[in-house]
């Protein structure tokens, strides 16, 4: 570890605060959070929470980068393999789970430490927000579904990104309920999401910490090409192929980076030398969209 995460953590540790501390490990894909979240957590003597919204999928290890049971080092980790890959899982629900550990932690008297890159996630723990209770528009949902089946996601993607950009970035293409329900709710309200928070008030105070710095921006999509050929070569393949037996090709595991390819490759509609070219592609935009993101945590090392 970094002297200057080491002394930021000492100086956090002595420091008081109003709220409960915390802190955030956070960045883009593949920017070696984990392995930092590791020494953070051996150095405070705590527990990690992983803000991650792949890695709550059971059976979805080699495509997620998920830790393995080695990699933990013995540290206890929480919100990871909690849900089968079936399940549509919201940042409700993430949150409802996962604030009941966090408090047990303070219980014990340890700082909680949140490591992962799913910027809804980190947000929804960190404040209490609220969004407008609007209610189902079936007739435009119906009209949205047209258009998923007729042009993809992509195209649902597109649409969101005209009206609420800032959002749109913080989502995969293929998160197409969370993009259909919030055009929904624009629709009907025709306030961004950070617009239609109406009440965002902080349940802790955070210490921000981050492995990236974006002066190597390169460095880290080069990274990400290189771990998804690993993933190809080892037992990514396999992996979609028993969760398509147990559950289905469609299953709301299956419709994230790095496994909706893959099943199209399956089901003969591309090459699977073409879905990883596009897996590659898809995660260096994912990449951007979160250091978009990023920007509003404080830069504290």
């Amino acid at each position: 570890m970094q002297d200057s995460i080491r002394n930021l953590l000492d100086i956090f540790l002595k420091k008081e605060t109003e709220l409960p501390k915390i802190i955030v490990i956070y960045g883009p894909t593949a920017c070696w959070k984990t392995a930092l979240s590791i020494e953070v957590a051996q150095y405070i003597q705590s527990e990690i929470i992983s803000t991650d919204s792949r890695q709550i999928y059971r059976n979805m290890n080699i495509g997620t980068g998920k830790i393995t049971p080695e990699e933990t080092q013995w540290i206890p980790h929480h919100m990871i393999d909690i849900i089968d890959p079936s399940k549509v899982f919201s940042v409700v629900d993430f949150t409802k789970m996962a604030l009941p550990i966090i408090d047990r932690i303070q219980k014990d008297w340890k700082i909680p430490i949140l490591c992962g890159g799913t910027g809804l996630y980190i947000d929804g723990i960190l404040f209490e927000m609220a969004y407008p209770d609007t209610p189902p528009n079936w007739e435009y949902r119906e009209e949205l579904e047209t258009i998923r089946i007729e042009k993809w996601n992509q195209e649902l993607w597109n649409m969101l990104e005209r009206v609420d950009p800032e959002y749109a970035r913080t989502l995969e293409v293929d998160n197409y309920r969370y993009i259909m329900r919030w055009l929904e709710v624009m629709k009907e309200t025709g306030r961004s999401k950070i617009e239609s928070i109406w009440k965002k008030i902080p349940r802790f105070s955070p210490l921000f910490i981050t492995p990236y710095s974006d002066t190597n921006r390169q460095k880290l999509y080069d990274t990400i090409d290189l771990r998804v050929s690993e993933m190809f070569n080892t037992w990514l393949i396999s992996e979609i192929e028993y969760i398509i037996e147990v559950f289905t090709s469609t299953c709301p595991g299956l419709t994230t980076i790095g496994y909706r390819e893959i099943v199209d490759a399956l089901e003969w509609k591309t090459t699977l030398e073409a879905a990883k070219s596009l897996i590659q592609q898809r995660s260096r935009n994912y990449a951007k969209r979160q250091i978009t993101w990023n920007k509003r945590y404080e830069p504290t090392n």
